[in-house]
């Protein structure tokens, strides 16, 4: 198992990562920066990275799973309702690749704002 520190101006949290494609090819992108975009209660942000659907992509996770987008090349993070969630369920835009979870209470992504400085790395 890997972890990486995604971290921002005012806040950051640890993922714990499991082993599989689109992991591999997000650990050796990093370290990187982007910049923050929120969808509702979701802090998602693009990466140099390129993956394909993976067998288990999901629309609807728990609050704090690691997700990556593969149409938009980005990680998305959840811990609550989005525009196209249905009654209390984080639901992604569409089905995403699970990479792992946050450790801790996934709420403080939401310190994270829209066209704020995030990285990532590797610890």
């Amino acid at each position: 198992m890997a972890s990486i520190r995604i971290s921002w101006a005012s806040g950051s949290v640890i993922a714990d990562l499991q082993p599989g494609p689109t992991v591999t090819r997000l650990l050796a992108a990093l370290p990187c920066e982007s910049t923050v975009s929120t969808w509702g209660e979701e802090v998602y942000f693009s990466l140099p990275v390129a993956a394909r659907p993976e067998p288990g992509a999901q629309q609807v996770v728990d609050p704090g799973t690691v997700c990556f987008w593969v149409e938009g090349s980005a990680l998305a993070l959840p811990w609550g309702r989005t525009p196209a969630s249905r009654a209390d369920e984080c639901r992604l835009v569409c089905a995403c690749n699970v990479l792992g979870r946050v450790r801790g209470d996934p709420a403080v992504l939401k310190s994270a704002r829209d066209g704020e400085t995030i990285r990532v790395d590797t610890i």
